[in-house]
């Protein structure tokens, strides 16, 4: 991630206007009746709420009127709640949404293709900031959360993202304790409380674990080994044992070739991957444009040509799982990672 420019006198200006506000946002942003469950204006019932956030405590005196999301997850989430008009910003993006959220997210104003600068987001007025990834929201990302919250602007880290996980290194971070789905639960119901929309929040959670039962019922994939691609294909980036591809894995209940190491995203030689042999290729099919063999075609191709992988087994066969970048991240959509990837196991006759 880019680091964040220096501060110019107008952003000194505006941090001026933030910190006489609070995080209440300005006082000319319109409320919206219809992002809250209770009363609007004022007051808001449930607030203030203050949330025990990745080590932190962050404290919301009235739902936001001007949020920016920094990662397209937690983009994802709030959209889904029905917030788009609470937002004033959304940033750092790898694909396109899901067709149910493309209406919503097109009122809301895109500041960066990728991570925006301090001063862009802060150019917004927000009252709220939430990203999904440390390297987002630390030191090296946008802006630190420290550097928010001294300007009255409350920032929200994904759960998912800190809670048995270290990124002290220089990688993807490290998972002390294998990610489970409560920690994308617990940041839906977060983010539904810091709105004021909780009903909604329990609707969406109920609806994703609902999705997860229906997909995995009754499959027996005990004997299949699984390989998740992200990107690049000189070094590629392939699945560690416990981040979201092991929820996926888990849930589908096969096994992933590199369940051996912690590393979210560790990057292995191609040699290693074609003596490890996997049954079915899990592949990430992005349309950013950050590292090579981006989308699913090019990785494919890869695959296809390279004297070391094309006597693959999983390649020989085409036995390819195409998934979104956001479902192979632990967002609302890794839900959708084991829809496809159940679903293409029971198509190859691999499991029942």
């Amino acid at each position: 991630m880019p680091f964040a420019r220096p501060v110019r006198s107008a952003v000194l200006f505006l941090a001026g206007a933030l910190l006489s506000t609070g995080c209440g946002g300005s006082a000319t942003s319109p409320a919206s009746s219809a992002a809250t469950d209770g009363p609007a204006g004022g007051q808001a019932a449930g607030h203030p709420v203050t949330l025990d956030n990745c080590g932190q405590r962050v404290r919301i005196d009235t739902p936001p009127r001007r949020a920016v999301s920094l990662n397209q997850g937690t983009t994802e989430i709030m959209l889904s709640l029905g917030l788009g008009d609470r937002m004033a910003g959304t940033a750092t993006w790898t694909e396109p949404l899901p067709e149910s959220l493309e209406k919503a997210n097109a009122r809301v104003p895109r500041l960066a293709d990728n991570a925006p600068s301090f001063e862009k987001v802060l150019d917004v007025e927000p009252d709220f900031v939430a990203a999904s990834f440390a390297s987002t929201l630390g030191k090296g990302g946008v802006a630190t959360r420290e550097q928010f919250e001294k300007l009255g602007v409350p920032a929200y880290l994904s759960p998912a993202d800190c809670a048995g996980k270290d990124n002290s290194g220089d990688g993807d971070g490290v998972r002390t304790e294998p990610l489970t789905m409560d920690a994308v639960y617990g940041e839906v119901r977060d983010l539904a409380r810091v709105f004021g929309v909780e009903k909604r929040g329990e609707i969406l959670v109920a609806d994703l674990k609902s999705r997860v039962s229906r997909a995995a019922s009754g499959l027996d994939a005990k004997d299949v080994t699984l390989l998740y691609w992200f990107a690049n294909s000189q070094s590629p980036y392939l699945a560690g044992c416990c981040g979201a591809p092991g929820v996926i894995t888990r849930e589908v209940g096969a096994k992933n070739v590199f369940d051996d190491t912690e590393e979210e995203w560790p990057q292995v030689n191609w040699e290693t991957v074609a003596d490890r042999d996997p049954d079915v290729l899990v592949i990430g099919d992005l349309t950013r444009k950050q590292q090579t063999a981006e989308t699913a075609a090019r990785k494919i191709a890869f695959l296809e040509s390279d004297p070391v992988t094309r006597n693959m087994t999983a390649v020989r066969k085409k036995r390819y799982v195409l998934l979104s970048g956001q479902a192979m991240n632990p967002t609302v959509r890794t839900v959708e990672g084991v829809e496809k990837v159940a679903a293409a196991l029971r198509a190859y006759g691999l499991a029942g």
